[in-house]
């Protein structure tokens, strides 16, 4: 007896779904184990080669061991990534016979390449500037590796099980909330308020940008949809339609859907991979001071603006010192002014005094590839310190600064980023490569979810472009003012969104495993790398 679908049943999307599950040629395994030995040997080699130039001697090798190992977790980090979050982006090709699936990852994965390589870099320092300031000052210590291997490890843990369930969890609310648990018991480790480790107002900004994008693709998607219905919908019906078998769209169709997977993969490389960019920095930055606090390649007519920038700043910062001077060492007031966002009597003066001290350093050498080894790290240490104070008191409204002050300050505090907050191209090339890789594997559990268990019929090329277009758009969004988003929750929300728009129904069960996952993703990634900072804090 034939099998038959019942129209607007879930037959469609269950007995007839895409073919998952080609061969795996051996040929293949030894590729991909060629490009992983290679891109280690390139890591490996620009990591010497950066030291190198720098001319310090190696007297011992347990920090390039502990950088080795820290660099596996990072980049295991966007492996995991690549599969865990980018088959969101293949679902709807690879379920509307766009794409085979094995052309679909690859394809996916060679564009997330491409958009780490092109990344700008604001998401990754965006990131960084959540995690406690005095962990990122003495980053090279104990206490700093126990926090990147914590937060690493807790990240990766809670998306292997989330994959494994085959829900689309967000790996960017995953590492959020690492971070968030990190500082949370690191202030109570060292005895202050468990709240005074988070730089709140920055998890503020982040955590709206990660709620409020699933919300945005829903309704978007929805919209897109509407619109795209009232007025094709008569001209072009087979836009609304099913897959017929395995036969692919009509060919203006199919470009248009591999067109949105193409935008999709190329916006969330370059968005999720900036991610573990900031976090191998600051791996770099501990282990291997003398070639990465600064940035040495920084030009030298990039110091004359530097130097104009800092005398600007000194004038305004003293003008609000108000005659007080500070006897000793400035950096504790300016360190505790970051930690706790109270002004005193000490900040003002206490900063006036660190950036003349920057100002003299930057002058006395010349040039950021100049500086000697055993003063890099505490002039990066100086620089992020009176960088992150500034972008506070500029905030704060008990500074009282004017609109000319600000844009004083802003000039300053671009100078001294472009001295500290910097990504080699190895590291991009690194993290494209782990993330190009991580797609191609293992995305066919989450694949099957986005394709077959939102909706309570099959995708249409209607639904899977639009869903596609509302993802890149937010994505691309969010890029450019440097918000991290959840390619996850956007598109699988956007899905959620065509579904509902076009009266297709929704599996209300999978949806409730995802809002869970949403739910618990934060809290969970919280206590898990709060246990193991705690772990690692009393065993480095």
């Amino acid at each position: 007896m034939s099998d038959m679908a019942l129209p607007g049943s879930i037959e469609p999307a269950l007995k007839k779904g895409p073919d998952l599950d080609k061969g795996f040629h051996p040929m293949t395994g030894v590729i991909y184990l060629g490009v992983v030995a290679a891109a280690l040997l390139f890591v490996a080699y620009s990591i010497y080669a950066d030291v190198d130039a720098t001319g310090t001697r190696v007297t011992s090798f347990l920090p390039y061991i502990m950088l080795f190992v820290a660099l596996l977790i990072a980049l295991g980090f966007e492996f995991v990534n690549g599969f865990h979050d980018t088959a969101n982006a293949v679902a709807t090709v690879i379920y509307t016979r766009s794409l085979p699936a094995h052309v679909a990852v690859v394809w996916s994965g060679m564009f997330n390449l491409f958009g780490v390589l092109l990344s700008s870099g604001a998401v990754a320092f965006g990131i960084v500037s959540l995690l406690p300031v005095e962990l990122i000052l003495q980053v090279g210590s104990s206490a700093g590796f126990a926090m990147v291997f914590a937060l690493l490890i807790a990240a990766i843990l809670w998306n292997l099980g989330t994959w494994w369930l085959g829900l689309p969890a967000s790996s960017s609310h995953t590492l959020i909330g690492s971070i968030m648990g990190v500082g949370i018991t690191n202030a109570l480790l060292r005895g202050r308020d468990g709240t005074s480790g988070v730089d709140w107002t920055q998890a503020a900004g982040i955590a709206k940008a990660l709620l409020l994008s699933p919300l945005f693709g829903f309704v978007l998607a929805a919209g897109l949809l509407y619109i795209l219905k009232a007025v094709l919908a008569r001209a072009t019906p087979a836009l609304f339609g099913e897959p017929v078998g395995n036969q692919p769209p009509p060919w203006w169709i199919r470009g248009i859907l591999i067109l949105t997977c193409t935008l999709v993969s190329f916006f969330h490389g370059s968005n999720d991979g900036q991610k573990g960019m900031g976090l191998i920095m600051l791996i770099l930055i501990g282990t291997v001071p003398t070639a990465y606090a600064l940035n040495r390649a920084l030009p030298a007519s990039q110091i004359e603006f530097f130097a104009a920038h800092s005398t600007a700043a000194s004038k305004v910062i003293e003008g609000k010192a108000a005659g007080y001077n500070v006897i000793g060492n400035p950096r504790p007031a300016v360190t505790n002014y970051v930690a706790e966002h109270q002004i005193n009597e000490g900040t003002f003066p206490s900063l006036a005094v660190l950036v003349t001290d920057i100002g003299k350093q930057v002058s006395q050498y010349g040039s950021l590839a100049k500086f000697p080894a055993d003063a890099v790290g505490n002039t990066r240490n100086d620089m992020y310190l009176a960088s992150e104070a500034i972008r506070f008191l500029m905030k704060d409204k008990e500074a009282e600064l004017s609109a000319a002050d600000v844009a004083t300050l802003t000039e300053y505090k671009g100078s001294l980023d472009a001295a500290t907050k910097f990504i080699p191209s190895w590291v991009k090339f690194a993290v494209a490569i782990a993330l190009g890789l991580g797609t191609m594997v293992g995305w066919k559990r989450i694949v099957v979810t986005v394709g077959e268990k939102i909706g309570k019929t099959h995708l249409t090329y209607a639904q899977g472009a639009c869903a596609e277009i509302t993802a890149a758009a937010t994505i691309a969004a969010a890029d450019g003012y440097g918000l991290p988003v959840s390619t996850t929750h956007v598109l699988s929300s956007g899905i959620a969104g065509t579904m509902a728009a076009n009266g297709s129904g929704l599996q209300w069960s999978t949806i409730r495993n995802i809002a869970m996952a949403w739910v618990l993703t934060l809290p969970a990634a919280m206590i898990l790398s709060g246990v193991l900072y705690y772990v690692f804090y009393h065993v480095f």
